[in-house]
């Protein structure tokens, strides 16, 4: 199934188009469903569409649970840790939503099957970015998680400083839906061989049903 795109004018336009989707998607869920399951990835977009989302009326969150769709092993509260800015982007009340990946544990196989239990059959939403390599959740290029099919949650070598836990594609691809936010020049090309279906970048990889771009004017070109 073909990508939807749309195009918004500049990286906080994008964001908030994003978390109006999410917002969307949570109120759909609630009424289908009476609950909200969301994955969401790290980066300094998303963390201000997070921020957005807390603020949009029509997000569930007495209804949700916000899971990670990866996260860096570092120790708490460190600034490289996707948690520390969720947590930094969302009210007292809404943090209650949050699943943390437990990436402190001192056995992470052990941890990333215990994550993995604790996930839903089916995401209801994932949100997903686009690295300039092509990378999306921490499915970067040629390592060897890009090859997990027997798991949901499995673990990375060190990428940019860091071992990480990530979501694989078994996961990805059965979710209801995924939404893309991709901001900035660096992203035009890796944008386009997204939109292609092009697998020689892991986000081509991806192949849920119902998938959207939601990207700023420096991203589309």
């Amino acid at each position: 199934m073909p990508i939807e795109l749309e195009v918004a004018g500049d990286e906080k336009a994008a964001s908030r188009r994003a978390a109006e989707l999410i917002a969307a998607a949570g109120g759909e869920a609630e009424r289908e469903r009476n609950h909200f399951t969301v994955a969401m990835s790290g980066g300094r977009s998303p963390w201000a569409m997070l921020a957005i989302l807390g603020e949009l009326e029509e997000m569930p969150w007495d209804k949700t649970e916000l899971f990670q769709v990866d996260e860096r092993v570092a120790s708490p509260g460190s600034p490289d840790r996707n948690l520390t800015h969720m947590v930094l982007g969302l009210s007292m009340d809404h943090q209650a939503a949050l699943r943390p990946m437990p990436v402190t544990q001192r056995d992470l196989e052990a941890a990333a099957r215990e994550y993995e239990a604790s996930l839903p059959d089916r995401f209801d939403l994932v949100h997903l970015g686009l690295g300039p390599d092509g990378h999306t959740a921490s499915l970067v290029p040629g390592d060897p998680v890009l090859e997990v099919t027997d798991r949901r949650v499995a673990l990375t070598g060190e990428y940019q400083g860091h071992p990480r836990m990530t979501l694989t594609y078994p996961a990805l691809n059965d979710a209801r839906r995924i939404v893309w936010l991709v901001t900035g020049p660096d992203k035009v090309e890796p944008l386009q061989k997204l939109l292609a279906g092009d697998e020689s970048i892991p986000a081509g990889r991806v192949r849920s049903e119902n998938m959207i771009v939601v990207a700023d004017e420096a991203a589309a070109g």
